[in-house]
């Protein structure tokens, strides 16, 4: 993958650290893609620092995250680096689709095979593989990750870490699409995406990743929080079903049902201290 510098969008002081917006061409995506970075006080003191990477959900870009959550502060105080990256390939000769679920701000974190998707919807491998490679080069970090994300991002996160638990300490997530191919949302995306192939689907949704032994062999911890006041809950989200098969095989969960949250960016800011810290131990800060 390529190592080609970023180009910097913005810069602004958080926290006596930097939040940074930049583009680059993606190999993987074939597209100029958008992502950002908060760095610590500590990277900007010459230490490198391990990275937590944040995939949102359905319709956000990076900045829905970076100024909602109120992360920088948390991340500020264990000296963690934040990479947050699109939620989609985007552009005029982006694939797209007349609905707020399916092409841009909503690619699924998948590999598409299915055209007109294929040629740009690589995110899976654009957050698994090439973003990870350009940061480790171009900014004072180290290789030690881990992983959360929000709704479609939390899916994102669940399936990615599963898969890939050596590449990452630890995975958490807000009010996660759990089994994608058993809900509306997630049915919808991995058709046009996949196409009509349940073996393929199957490779994207975090509960069968478990329950069809696709996971990889290290039991890395996980951290879930939903709210009992989600519009979306338990119709599409349905994270108990999800608990269940990875308590059931071993895994250590925590998972908290939040009385009276919804699911917006108020619930995430009520309980992103825990999450960062979450990380942290996992990180062994």
């Amino acid at each position: 993958m390529t190592a080609q510098a970023p180009t910097l969008i913005s810069r602004n002081k958080m926290f006596n650290g930097h939040h940074e917006r930049y583009r680059h061409f993606s190999e993987s995506c074939q597209s100029d893609m958008t992502f950002a970075v908060y760095l610590p006080p500590q990277a900007l003191q010459g230490y490198r620092v391990p990275v937590v990477y944040w995939l949102s959900g359905l319709t956000c870009t990076d900045e829905n995250f970076s100024t909602k959550a109120g992360a920088q502060r948390f991340a500020a105080h264990w000296g963690i680096a934040l990479v947050m990256p699109d939620t989609s390939p985007r552009g005029e000769t982006v694939a797209d689709a007349p609905r707020y679920d399916l092409g841009q701000g909503a690619g699924f974190y998948v590999n598409a095979t299915e055209e007109p998707w294929a040629a740009n919807y690589q995110m899976y491998d654009y957050v698994v593989k090439e973003l990870p490679a350009l940061i480790e080069v171009h900014f004072p970090v180290t290789d030690k990750r881990s992983i959360m994300g929000h709704s479609m991002g939390g899916h994102g996160a669940l399936q990615i870490a599963l898969k890939n638990p050596d590449r990452y300490a630890a995975v958490s997530a807000f009010a996660p699409i759990v089994n994608p191919s058993q809900t509306p949302w997630g049915q919808n995306a991995l058709a046009a995406y996949l196409g009509e192939n349940p073996e393929a689907w199957a490779q994207y949704d975090s509960t069968a990743i478990i329950q069809t032994g696709l996971a990889g062999s290290r039991k890395l911890p996980i951290l879930i929080d939903q709210g009992s006041g989600d519009e979306f809950y338990p119709k599409e989200l349905q994270p108990e079903t999800f608990v269940n098969a990875a308590r059931g095989q071993g895994y250590n969960v925590r998972y908290q049902l939040r009385d009276g949250y919804d699911h917006s960016y108020y619930f995430i800011a009520s309980f992103i201290d825990s999450h960062i810290e979450f990380h942290a131990e996992a990180l062994d800060l």
